[in-house]
């Protein structure tokens, strides 16, 4: 009697258990099915260095010696070492969460994809928010640049405006999120673009 009822127990908590599962299972999936809702955009770029050079002191013409050499240096040897902080804005507008586990990239140069990459951070995207979600980025332009010449890294350099952003700039992103043992991703890459207006 008492193995009876012990499989009795057993076979309950086992249905308990497969219904927790299951409610998760169904969050997990509403909750990135919920991106499709939401509005992608980028916030700004950061802390971007070409050469080991800081953008600020090319843009500005505040060059040391060192940072001359380190640039003669890059373009002669056709290694020019882009590293940059991107802030991509996600809003959501619904009263539902919206989640991503991971992230594909892909970042073009005036309209020449130079790099991709993933990131595996999870973010969630409460009801009604937006969250500022970083991306860094470290590629080289030394191809890009000797194909196109100097002039291309000079007008790359002055492209960015007071904001952080930059038309010579193209992302795009293909979040994804993990369902049980599956990663599910976005059905498509989005384009991100600089949001005019207030970010």
């Amino acid at each position: 009697m008492k193995k009876i009822a012990l499989a009795f127990l057993l076979a309950g908590s086992l249905v308990f258990a497969s219904c927790d599962f299951l409610t998760q299972l169904t969050s997990q999936v509403s909750s990135v099915a919920n991106l499709v809702n939401c509005d992608f955009n980028l916030k700004n770029v950061n802390n971007i260095s070409i050469a080991g050079v800081n953008l600020k002191n090319i843009t500005s013409g505040n060059l040391s010696a060192t940072d001359v050499v380190k640039l003669v240096a890059a373009y002669q040897s056709k290694q020019v070492p882009l590293s940059m902080d991107l802030n991509i804005n996600v809003k959501n507008p619904t009263n539902q969460q919206a989640s991503m586990t991971a992230m594909d990239w892909i970042l073009a140069i005036d309209g020449t994809d130079v790099a991709n990459g993933a990131s595996n951070r999870t973010y969630t995207i409460k009801p009604s928010t937006t969250t500022t979600v970083p991306l860094g980025v470290s590629t080289d332009l030394g191809q890009l640049f000797s194909s196109k010449g100097v002039d291309a890294l000079k007008n790359f350099a002055s492209s960015f405006s007071n904001d952080g952003t930059s038309s010579k700039i193209g992302l795009r992103i293909r979040p994804s999120m993990t369902v049980g043992t599956t990663q599910v991703p976005f059905p498509n890459y989005i384009k991100i673009e600089k949001k005019t207006g207030k970010s």
